[in-house]
């Protein structure tokens, strides 16, 4: 797969990532509501009166962009990034693309789309490109995301907010195993479709016409084929390429502390959520265990190279571990309960992002990570899906346990026996599994030493001051960044920002590129030559930002960007053992596909801070929210770049807007 893994650039870790979902500004979308029926038991979160997966068979197909068209896409978004000469040369391959080669490869994946309806073009390849990545999963691959704290204080108290989110985790997962999770639904007219009138009358339209009954009161079902995936599941390491695990019947959670693996039963044998004080009692059994740390931890090792980890299981399966690995790998998720307290938001975002290495087990679905005091956090594995699940997830368990905690402050623990409840595992290991986790260790504290993590609030405006404007907030971030880079560095590079399909059936992700011709224009004008246009020419170059900004936001939401159409062409051209046309050997495509600037999005009531490690060496990793009168960014980076000087950029960019939506000139 070699060839394919060249394109790590573009699909590393940012491929689908927590830039959850631009439908929400493309399609002008302020809100979702899951209201319901609450649950009277203590079994589930809701009671959804329409099916969970009621629309996922008449979700429409992702299309296949016209070959032209994504031609077309890929040379605008080219332009600001290369010269007269160099933009020549690229034209001229990707017509020739165009006419030759890029043709009969879009007709074969055309026929091949139309012979597997039940999917999208891009699933199959995408699964293939991330299984296949032989990097590791932390710092290339997982994203972490915050919880706001509950508002109650006395509730962050680590073992009762621990105790509350496992039986959140559980009610969340009986709720969609039984079909009484809400479908994910936008609502661009929530007045006619979020009723429960509605939802009545479309409970008992056939699946396989539901999505156009929603779609006749504008509303847009969401795919929802990840989020099995959800639980008990695991990314096991194979030679060459990892396989995803699930085992639905499995009943235990995986809890660490101290790089010490617990397991005990949260979902009895009638398929019930054990009792609350009972998963406490566990739980408080496990943080006061004195077992030290071992001088061996297992954990570490799903923070190798994947080939050198699938090397590594082997062994530790060769050494008798097999029963032990599968209850790791079929555990509903993992909890890491974490012996220290953090100072700040950036010791929370190392934290949450890559931790010590020991305490964690990255190759789960997802791990809820909880702070000594009480800090949590969602650290998620990317192959199997993407942040809508996820978010969604996160939302929800946010809302049940400030709403409906089960375990209070002061609640008494349940007298059981935990000792003879909760499992602490011990595997065999020999003298190359204990070298093996030795380099590990190494390798993984030399890796997360090289990042550095920093994070900048503007608090002059936000939301509603732009929406005044009549300009995009998500426009006008990716143009401070633009602007930014080009204050600091003095050019304009590859940016990448994620956008969901999920609109489609097996939807995955598309690439908006915020680096645009009217972005170049609008940095120089702002940045080079301040003096020379008037604040009424600035304002005008600002509001044509934000204009192509929502039509390349549109176009990625419905399928039609360029980056997913021309990988799939590829692989596809790969798999036929065909020889790549010039277009993809072209030096101008392996640079906007080496993004310097990986961006994401992302705005919850029940998140906090979302991040992520640079998808290159010399690139940034940009997590931004943009709130109603302030804009945050989390931003990461590697020493070929100054994060600290690349925020104070920022920021002085998000100042000159914001004087010059006033109507005063630039200082």
């Amino acid at each position: 797969m070699a060839s394919l893994l060249s394109m790590q650039s573009f699909t590393r870790r940012k491929s689908g990532s927590v830039k959850l979902i631009h439908l929400t500004s493309a399609l002008g979308i302020n809100k979702r509501n899951y209201s319901s029926k609450k649950g009277s038991s203590t079994e589930y979160l809701h009671q959804s009166v329409v099916p969970s997966m009621h629309y996922q068979k008449s979700l429409p197909r992702l299309p296949i962009p016209k070959l032209e068209d994504t031609v077309k896409r890929y040379l605008a978004a080219q332009r600001p990034l290369l010269d007269v000469d160099q933009f020549r040369t690229t034209e001229k391959l990707a017509k020739d693309f165009q006419n030759g080669v890029g043709k009969q490869l879009h007709e074969e994946l055309v026929a091949q789309d139309k012979k597997n309806m039940h999917t999208s073009y891009i699933s199959g390849p995408w699964f293939d490109m991330y299984l296949s990545a032989r990097e590791s999963v932390v710092l290339n691959f997982n994203p972490f995301m915050s919880f706001n704290p509950d508002p109650k204080t006395e509730y962050n108290d680590q073992l009762v907010r621990a105790t509350n989110m496992v039986c959140s985790a559980v009610r969340f997962m009986k709720t969609l195993r039984a079909g009484l999770l809400e479908p994910e639904v936008f609502h661009l007219n929530p007045a006619k479709s979020d009723t429960d009138g509605f939802k009545r009358f479309i409970r008992w339209v056939p699946s396989s016409l539901s999505w156009y009954g929603a779609y006749m009161v504008n509303a847009y079902p969401l795919d929802m084929s990840q989020y099995f995936r959800l639980f008990n599941s695991t990314r096991i390491p194979k030679s060459g390429r990892d396989e995803l695990f699930t085992d639905e019947k499995a009943q235990h959670l995986l809890v660490m502390r101290k790089g010490n693996m617990y397991v005990f039963d949260i979902v009895d044998r009638d398929g019930n959520l054990v009792k609350p004080a009972e998963i406490q009692s566990h739980l408080n059994y496990i943080l006061s265990d004195l077992t030290p740390a071992p001088a061996f931890p297992l954990g570490v090792l799903t923070s190798e190279n994947r080939d050198v980890w699938a090397g590594m299981r082997e062994k530790l399966t060769a050494a008798g571990n097999v029963e032990d690995l599968r209850i790791v790998d079929s555990a509903l998720f993992c909890l890491s309960l974490d012996d220290e307290s953090m100072r700040d938001h950036i010791q929370i975002s190392h934290n949450m992002l890559h931790g010590d290495g020991c305490n964690r087990w990255y190759d789960k679905s997802f791990s809820i990570i909880l702070t000594k005091d009480g800090q949590a956090a969602i650290n998620f594995e990317h192959s199997w899906g993407d942040g809508v699940a996820v978010l969604r997830f996160q939302n929800e368990i946010f809302k049940d346990t400030t709403e409906q905690p089960l375990v209070h402050p002061g609640s008494a623990a349940a007298a059981v026996d935990s000792a003879s409840a909760v499992r602490r595992l011990q595997f065999n290991l020999d003298r190359e599994l204990e070298n093996g986790i030795k380099n590990a260790k190494e390798n993984f504290d030399s890796a997360v030493s090289k990042l550095t993590i920093d994070a900048m609030e503007f608090k002059k405006g936000g939301k509603e001051k732009l929406k005044k404007s009549k300009l995009s907030p998500d426009a006008i971030a990716q143009l401070a960044f633009q602007m930014g880079f080009l204050r600091q560095y003095g050019q304009t590079v590859a940016t990448y920002e994620s956008c969901s399909t999920a609109a489609f059936k097996h939807g995955r992700t598309e690439t908006i590129r915020p680096a645009t011709i009217h972005t170049e224009r609008c940095s120089r004008a702002f940045v080079c030559q301040p003096g020379q246009h008037s604040v009424g020419q600035l304002q005008a170059m600002l509001s044509e930002c934000s204009k192509y900004h929502g039509q390349l936001t549109k176009e990625a939401a419905m399928g039609q960007g360029f980056d997913r159409h021309l990988f799939a062409l590829r692989y596809l051209a790969y798999s036929k053992n065909q020889a790549l046309h010039s277009l993809y050997t072209d030096p101008a495509y392996a640079a906007i596909n080496h993004n310097i600037l990986s961006t994401s999005t992302l705005t919850s009531p029940a998140v906090n801070l979302g991040g992520f490690a640079p998808v290159v060496p010399d690139g940034f990793g940009v997590g931004y929210g943009v709130h109603d009168d302030w804009i945050g960014c989390n931003v990461s980076s590697y020493p070929a770049r100054n994060v600290h000087e690349f925020l104070q950029c920022v920021y002085k960019s998000l100042e000159d807007i914001f004087t010059v939506l006033e109507g005063k000139t630039l200082g």
